[in-house]
């Protein structure tokens, strides 16, 4: 009777081991995230719900998947931040319902003209002053509302939890990056260089607009229309219009 409980000792010092191991890797994710989320957002939630995360990944990690566990541990940490800011959602309503409206207003216009849409042509369709889009960009921005990251990971985050996603799933989230890189080049040049600065170069909104000698909240309204027009146009994939 000794030998099943000297393994359950085992497997919890092993888990133990583990996460102490990646704890750094918790802390490091929260203050990544952090940095691009309002103040009310604090990093000692994220690193509380990161540590779940990473104790449910030690338990759910299968070392024959072929994925590192550290690649495999910041995903679910990740997604349990993410969870966690959204449990904490301050944003009304009536926002994420504007932004729906928005992204689908730009996508109308778009394929009417042919061409990238204007803010004043989205407010014009929304009813609202340039003034108003402006702000409710802004709002969306800093409250979370939506990012490239998010987006991407509504076709990898899930399958990758699960270590061994099928085939056609691969391909459909390769192919959602290819459509996902096609869409971002067809972004309008300020557009692409706010989100390079933001995702690629990881500067946050008041440096960029140090960068780019504009307003922190100018940057805001640009990287808010960006996304709304990313989201119109890779509706078709993940109805990413209805998230938010």
């Amino acid at each position: 009777m000794a030998a099943p409980s000297l393994y359950r000792e085992a497997a919890r010092t092993s888990t133990s081991d583990q996460v102490s191991r990646h704890a750094e890797l918790v802390r490091r994710i929260a203050h990544h995230l952090a940095a691009r989320l309002p103040p009310s957002v604090e990093v000692d939630d994220l690193i509380q719900a990161g540590m779940v995360g990473l104790i449910e990944a030690v338990r759910q990690f299968d070392q024959n998947a072929g994925a590192s566990f550290e690649t495999y541990a910041s995903i679910r940490i990740r997604g349990a931040m993410i969870d966690e800011i959204r449990r904490g959602d301050w944003v009304p309503r009536s926002v994420h319902r504007k932004v729906r409206e928005a992204a689908e207003a730009t996508r109308r216009i778009e394929q009417r003209e042919g061409r990238a849409a204007s803010a004043s042509e989205v407010a014009q369709a929304l009813g609202v002053s340039l003034d108003d889009y402006g702000k409710l960009m802004e709002g969306a921005i800093r409250g979370h509302l939506f990012s490239l990251e998010e987006d991407a990971e509504l076709h990898g985050d899930a399958r990758v939890a699960e270590h061994a996603p099928a085939p056609h799933a691969r391909l459909e989230t390769a192919e959602f990056q290819q459509e996902l890189a096609r869409a971002i080049e067809g972004l309008p040049e300020r557009e692409q260089l706010i989100l390079s600065l933001y995702y690629e170069q990881e500067l946050n909104l008041r440096e960029i607009g140090a960068v780019l000698g504009i307003t922190e909240s100018r940057v805001c309204q640009v990287h808010g229309q960006a996304m709304v027009r990313l989201r119109a146009r890779l509706k078709d994939w993940s109805g990413a219009e209805a998230n938010p």
